[in-house]
């Protein structure tokens, strides 16, 4: 090729990926977020916004990036996703867990978090899939396409959106990611970690994924419940004849859980359960909401295969009505337009679930296992915690749900210590790493917030949780 030609060439090739970078940049920039209402001063830069993921139907993922504290630009990429199904990262994972900020009493403004996980990484909150806090979809019939979710179409938008992304902040792209999460992120997480190891198998630019954590994760629906049925039983919540009738007349193979036996007894399981916070047995739950009414008696959870006497009750931690501050304080207009959060005015106001999108959630893998085995194939880093006072996904199914992959131990069970006092216990196997945190509910951080740091500081560096 002549000389001039090659200049010709070169001077093209730089002009489209100034064009691109520019546009990248630009993207970015306009998530940046200057400040938010009652925001504390911070050393990081954060951004939140949009991205399309499905341009058909007019669906829109939102996420809430916040960079690491000191030099992100050495430290890794931690995405986290809530769970439920259709409950909001930012009203949870962000606000109440590993975020930066928690959100004071009353919606009325934000403190420190001196536990974040982004003391030590980078992290991104998305909310997914479409329906689920700031998160939407275009489509004419808005309604009917939210409720026409499940695992298939939310992994396959969540690959969609880390890749576009990237895209927009293009110095992820050579960074180590983690994904992460708690409690129906069990299916989020793996199942799109394995949507990744697809797309990487036929790219030339894969995205780096290094590994997954989840927390009280739903994975086995069998194991699962067989191990609700023994944690309630064996924590005295319900009677021995009860625990007979459960293991009896229910089968957990299905997706129904069974006859009409086995809903009568779990009719009757409720009753005698009663009225506590089954995301930690131990604390008092919510009665009332900041507005005065009994939040708690408008909340059932459904999580798809589980046990179907969900009790009615708060994601409680040390202020058990934590949950409605979010509320109040990602419904202000003036934290809304800080957040480039709500730009299509949706007809509803946000929420930390959607309710109806768990009720009417179309489909979920019985099993999570056959992709942990793909996983550990693939090299990639897994952990999986449990707070063992969480009876919603309780630290008994994981236990039985992770034997099912009958792994060789490589450290034998052991307590693990955050500042000389048991932080919980451990064991490590081929392939795969399980902790439990020592009087933790359904939320870990939420409860544990120093005993989550020292499991993320652990994970990232892939070192064994430190011995006494």
């Amino acid at each position: 090729m002549a000389s001039g030609k090659r200049e010709i060439l070169f001077v093209a090739m730089a002009y489209i990926f100034l064009v691109v970078s520019t546009g990248a940049e630009g993207e970015a920039e306009a998530d940046r977020i200057i400040k938010l209402p009652g925001q504390p001063k911070v050393s990081f830069q954060h951004y939140s916004g949009y991205v399309t993921v499905n341009k058909v139907a007019g669906r829109a993922l939102f996420s809430w990036h916040t960079e690491a504290v000191s030099l992100p630009e050495s430290k890794p990429l931690v995405i986290w996703f809530n769970g439920g199904p259709g409950c909001s990262s930012l009203a949870f994972g962000a606000s109440e867990e590993i975020g930066p900020f928690k959100i004071k009493k009353n919606g009325t403004g934000l403190y420190l978090n001196k536990f974040s996980w982004n003391t030590v990484a980078n992290l991104l909150f998305i909310e997914s899939p479409a329906g689920v806090g700031f998160s939407y979809t275009n489509t004419t019939n808005a309604t009917s396409d939210i409720l026409n979710t499940g695992d298939q179409r939310t992994a396959t938008e969540a690959l969609e959106f880390v890749i576009r992304w990237l895209d927009r902040f293009p110095h992820y792209k050579q960074r180590d990611i983690y994904l992460t999460g708690e409690s129906y992120a069990g299916h989020y997480v793996p199942q799109l970690a394995k949507e990744i190891m697809t797309y990487n198998s036929r790219t030339k630019y894969p995205i780096n994924l290094k590994g997954i954590m989840v927390g009280n994760a739903l994975i086995d629906n069998n194991q699962d419940n067989l191990g609700l049925v023994d944690y309630l039983w064996t924590h005295a919540l319900i009677s021995d004849e009860s625990h007979r009738q459960l293991l009896n007349k229910c089968d957990y193979h299905t997706k129904n859980n069974g006859s009409v036996a086995c809903k009568l007894i779990n009719q009757y399981v409720a009753k005698e359960i009663g009225q506590i916070d089954r995301y930690n047995i131990f604390v008092p739950r919510c009665i009332k909401s900041s507005s005065g009414t009994n939040n708690a008696a408008q909340r059932i959870l459904h999580l798809p295969h589980l046990l179907p006497f969900s009790i009615p009750g708060q994601m409680a931690g040390f202020d058990p009505c934590t949950e409605n501050y979010a509320e109040i304080y990602y419904n202000r207009p003036d934290v809304q337009k800080a957040l480039h959060a709500n730009t299509t005015k949706i007809p509803y106001k946000w929420s930390a679930c959607n309710w109806d999108l768990n009720q009417q959630w179309k489909d979920s893998d019985l099993s999570i296992l056959p992709i942990y085995n793909e996983m550990i194939a693939g090299g990639l880093k897994i952990w999986v915690y449990s707070g063992d006072v969480d009876s919603v996904v309780s630290v008994t199914s994981t236990k039985y749900s992770l034997a099912q992959l009958n792994l060789t131990t490589k450290i034998p069970w052991y307590p693990w210590y955050v500042n000389n006092q048991v932080g919980g216990w451990t064991e490590v196997y081929e392939g795969l790493t399980f902790a439990t945190v020592r009087g933790a509910g359904h939320e870990v951080p939420l409860y544990k917030p120093q005993e989550a740091l020292q499991l993320i500081k652990s994970f990232l560096s892939g070192t064994p949780l430190p011995k006494l």
